[in-house]
């Protein structure tokens, strides 16, 4: 297309995640999650997510919003981790969906995991008492590519 142009490197296969993307991924930023409608209109979100020692990035959403219908339909993802304070920071995977958890107990776990995450001071009791409360759903994604700029 006609004055676009592509500043930065390309996308790498996600082998390995180095140790800077890893410690990056391990502090509590906020991720934008795009998903695919079924009409093939992107779809985007703000979620909380972890990075599992294994490598896989866990979301945890509430259903049926239609960002967690979309992972369970399509199960392709691109995911965008900002650092709050510096917004030039960032990296951006692309992936796939490899483990969908719908058992309300353990996906409820999950969510209030994070929320302590997020809320290193302890998130509160009603939020939690929301949390216990409603029907949620955990992915799992393998990482399949990397776009990063922490260091530019």
């Amino acid at each position: 297309m006609p004055g676009l142009a592509y500043h930065g490197g390309m996308p790498k296969p996600a082998d390995i995640l180095s140790d800077p993307i890893r410690d990056f991924l391990a502090e509590p930023h906020i991720a934008s999650v795009a998903t695919i409608d079924p009409d093939g209109s992107p779809r985007q979100t703000v979620v909380w997510y972890r990075l599992d020692p294994d490598g896989r990035v866990l979301l945890n959403g509430r259903m049926p919003r239609r960002w967690c219908t979309n992972l369970a339909r399509d199960r392709r993802v691109a995911i965008s981790v900002v650092d709050g304070e510096d917004p030039y920071r960032w990296i951006g995977l692309a992936g796939v969906v490899e483990e969908i958890d719908d058992s309300r107990p353990r996906a409820q776990d999950d969510i209030v995991a994070l929320a302590h995450r997020y809320h290193p001071d302890g998130p509160g009791e009603d939020s939690i008492a929301a949390f216990r409360s409603q029907s949620r759903v955990t992915f799992r994604i393998r990482v399949t590519g990397i776009h990063e700029h922490l260091e530019d």
